[in-house]
């Protein structure tokens, strides 16, 4: 929160924020509030904008800290938990299972589930423009040890809350069950409400592909055979003259979904040769591809090169993935464009052209 006030001095014209826990839900909606785009500003070219009007938000509960929701379905719909039924939610859902009484009660306490969906479709409602995200799956981060008195006392204030701030990991991971649970339930509000969602993914590109396949099962679009696009071609040829009719074969385009619209693979790491399950005709979601130098470059490159070069120019997005607004933000985005132009064989003028036309296109669909 220290950086927001660079952001109106960025070189960036839009920033997509992501909230990613219980404290930083509002913060991001007061970042809007001073700084949002408009429906009215969508229609607009991002050249008008002016340096006020930098932010789109977005909604969403993040694998590490999926922990900290319980179903309250399964606790007669209450709205808090006693010690007892926290260390039971605890147990339940990470792994391996702690036997560590202090250490389960010293975790935050948990928020029902129904809750933060219910806040969350508030804020999609408020903000019209808004994203779900960050969300997702994730199979190698561990939970940090819980703060201890001292460290309380000495942290810095000028950090947003709920981060890590240095603690020591623990052995507890997540159980992938849950994460899916919760993953699942925002997708589906995503899906309710029409709006581009930000997925994250690591050491999990399967599972993540399965879950995404199980939000869409049964309204994949119908893909026609070689025979049947040519019979297709020679009716248009003779019928180009005649009336079109009302009826609409899009079935993205018939009313709400279980699966979002549009969707953000984000700091995407997979393989170039899962790329392509993604790129399926029949799904009836767009799907996106988005690179960062903090993360798919952070270390050895020729993978993410490769799978760079086998994502389709209008599917290819750029994202910082940094916590801090201003130069250094600026920094990470124009060497993830320039790496991007270079790898694609664009002149950066060109390069620069299609990522904002690509990052339109998720943001607002294709109405704008």
């Amino acid at each position: 929160m220290d950086n927001v006030s660079a952001i109106p001095g960025m070189r960036a014209k839009v920033l997509t924020i992501m909230a990613t826990r219980a404290q930083d839900q509002e913060l991001v909606a007061q970042v809007t509030d001073q700084m949002g785009i408009t429906v009215d500003d969508a229609h607009r070219s991002m050249e008008d904008l002016s340096k006020e009007q930098k932010v789109i938000p977005c909604f969403g509960w993040h694998p590490w800290f999926s922990h900290q929701m319980f179903d309250d379905a399964a606790y007669d719909n209450a709205t808090s938990l006693s010690n007892e039924q926290q260390i039971e939610h605890y147990q339940t859902v990470l792994t391996p299972k702690s036997e560590d009484r202090d250490f389960l009660l010293a975790l935050p306490p948990p928020r029902p589930f129904s809750q933060f969906l219910a806040q969350t479709k508030d804020y999609l409602q408020k903000y019209p423009l808004a994203l779900i995200g960050e969300v997702g799956l994730d199979k190698s981060f561990r939970i940090p040890e819980a703060w201890l008195p001292e460290q309380k006392e000495q942290r810095d204030d000028g950090l947003t809350p709920g981060g890590r701030e240095g603690r020591r990991l623990s052995p507890y991971r997540v159980s992938m069950d849950h994460q899916k649970k919760v993953l699942l339930a925002q997708l589906r509000l995503a899906g309710e409400m029409g709006r581009a969602t930000s997925v994250h993914g690591v050491q999990a590109h399967g599972i993540v592909f399965e879950t995404l396949s199980e939000t869409w099962k049964g309204h994949e679009k119908k893909v026609a055979s070689k025979k049947e696009r040519k019979k297709a071609e020679s009716a248009k040829k003779v019928e180009a003259t005649a009336p079109k009719d009302d009826e609409d074969d899009e079935p993205s385009n018939s009313g709400p979904k279980p699966y979002p619209p549009r969707i953000c693979l984000h700091s995407y790491s997979g393989p170039a040769d899962a790329v392509k399950q993604y790129l399926n005709p029949a799904i009836p979601a767009d799907i996106f591809f988005s690179f960062s130098s903090a993360i798919n470059f952070s270390s050895g490159s020729s993978k993410t090169e490769e799978t760079i070069k086998a994502v389709p120019a209008d599917k290819l997005l750029v994202e910082s993935d940094l916590h801090m607004a201003g130069d250094r933000m600026d920094g990470y985005l124009e060497e993830i464009i320039r790496k991007i132009c270079e790898l694609k064989g664009w002149k950066l003028e060109d390069g620069v052209k299609q990522l904002g036309s690509n990052w339109k296109r998720f943001v607002f669909g294709n109405t704008t």
